[in-house]
Formats: C-alpha cells, sequence, structure tokens
C-alpha cells in the first residue's frame, strides 16, 4: 500500500511539473507580447539596449522553467568565457533544455543559431530576433551561407554566437559529425573558440517525453581557441580538434551525474 501511496504522488507531480511548464511557457508568450512591441520600438533605435534588455528578460523566464522542470545545473569553467571580446560558442546537442541552459551561462550579449523551423512558432521568434538569433536553412546551402556571414557580422559588432553544429538533438553516447560550415563564424571574424558540453539535458524531458523529470544537469565551459593566425591545414582540422575536446569534456563530467 505505501509503495502504491508514493507511485501516486511521484506520478501526480510529474504530472502537476509538466504542467506547470506548459502553462508557464503559454502566458509568457501571450502575456508579454506588449512587452515585445516595446522592445521592437526601442531595435528601431539602439539594437544593443534591446537585445541587452531581451536577454536579461528572456534568462528570467528560462530560470523559472528550469526551475520548474527540477534541473540541478552544475556550471563549469564560466572562468574560460573571455570579458572583452566576442566568441563562437559551440556545444553538443541533446535538448530542447540546451537554449535555455546555453543563455543561463553565457557571458554577455548572445544570439542562438536555429533551425528554420523555430520560426513556425508563435511570438518566440520575435523575441529572438531582439537577441540577434539567427534562423538556419539546413536545405539550403545558398541560405545557410547567407546566415553564417550574418553572423560573422553580428560578431564584428560584438554579439557573441551560440551554435551546435551537430545539426538536430542526438541522445546517443557519440556526438554526430560536427557541420564545418559553422566554424566560418570563427575564422572569417577572427573571435575565439569556447567550445561548451552539455550532459544530461535530455533527461529533463526527451527521455521519457511527454513528461517532464527533475534531473541533474552539467554545463561546462572550456578554454577559449584562438582563431587568428590558424592555417589552411588548422582551419581543415578545426571541426575535429573542437568535436574532441567536447568529446572530452563530456567524458569527464560523467561523474557528475
Amino acid at each position: 500500500m505505501a509503495e502504491f501511496k508514493n507511485l501516486y504522488h511521484s506520478a501526480s507531480w510529474r504530472d502537476m511539473r509538466s504542467i506547470f511548464i506548459a502553462l508557464t511557457i503559454f502566458l509568457f508568450l501571450v502575456i508579454t507580447f506588449p512587452v515585445y512591441l516595446v522592445t521592437a520600438l526601442v531595435r528601431v533605435f539602439n539594437k544593443h539596449a534591446c537585445a541587452s534588455f531581451s536577454q536579461r528578460f528572456i534568462n528570467s523566464a528560462f530560470r523559472l522553467l528550469m526551475w520548474e522542470a527540477g534541473a540541478k545545473i552544475t556550471l563549469l569553467g564560466k572562468e574560460n568565457i573571455p570579458k572583452d571580446t566576442p566568441v563562437l560558442y559551440v556545444s553538443n546537442h541533446r535538448s530542447y533544455a540546451d537554449t535555455p541552459l546555453g543563455y543561463m551561462t553565457v557571458g554577455g550579449l548572445t544570439g542562438f543559431i536555429a533551425k528554420k523551423e523555430i520560426k513556425k512558432f508563435p511570438i518566440l521568434p520575435l523575441w529572438m530576433k531582439n537577441m540577434t538569433c539567427l534562423f538556419l536553412d539546413r536545405d539550403d546551402m545558398r541560405q545557410g551561407l547567407k546566415t553564417i556571414l550574418t553572423a560573422v557580422d553580428n560578431v564584428k559588432e560584438g554579439y557573441s554566437v551560440f551554435i551546435m553544429p551537430e545539426g538536430t538533438r542526438n541522445h546517443n553516447e557519440e556526438m554526430l559529425p560536427f557541420k564545418e560550415g559553422s566554424f566560418k563564424i570563427a575564422e572569417k571574424s577572427g573571435c575565439p573558440i569556447v567550445p561548451v558540453a552539455i550532459s544530461n539535458s535530455d533527461a529533463l524531458y526527451e527521455l521519457h517525453k511527454p513528461w517532464v523529470k527533475k534531473a541533474k544537469v552539467v554545463v561546462h565551459y572550456g578554454e577559449p581557441i584562438p582563431t587568428t593566425d590558424l592555417t589552411r591545414d588548422d582551419k581543415k582540422a578545426l571541426a575535429g580538434r573542437v568535436q574532441g575536446i567536447i568529446a572530452d569534456m563530456l567524458k569527464e563530467d560523467k561523474k557528475l551525474i
């Protein structure tokens, strides 16, 4: 009988956790739309001020969602993020939660590169545009190149870029091959690359959807990799080099899960 009661209460809280999160997302998208309209007006006159306010505002929602999800976050390597220059963050990709986790831990103004399908969501893409996020068409090489070149311009204007070059969420032990085009952002802008390893984020939702469960998550920032004096061979090996560093970080962080 006691075991049945424990199972009942566990399932009830699991259901409520998922409901709270869905309700929070819905209310945020609806109630904050008037706030977005104000920021859109600000953006016309001051892109930097709009991005700064929007990122802080969205971060407050992300922190609430991760708290509701029961995410216990361990942050490693925060000291590796340069404070005086924009960077290209390169991360593995396991979960929808990776973007909130990234925004909650990065330093400075940062725009994520997301798949174009995100533009179908209501209101969310508008906030993302405020934060200099970009949408990548993985099926159109010409549009993809334009997105990369826009990201280069954003870096030159002082905004960091966060990209997950596996191209899709991957729950396997081994990462998918990194798409080399992603690294053109650093090569053409000269900004450092900061490897990012995100561990166990899919335990919050994807591994048992549609329910959300609490989980331990590790976000680990590696040492920045300079890109200003790379040889041709260095550039060819860059994607594999960064992926190898992230793989080592993921292996190291397993003991913290």
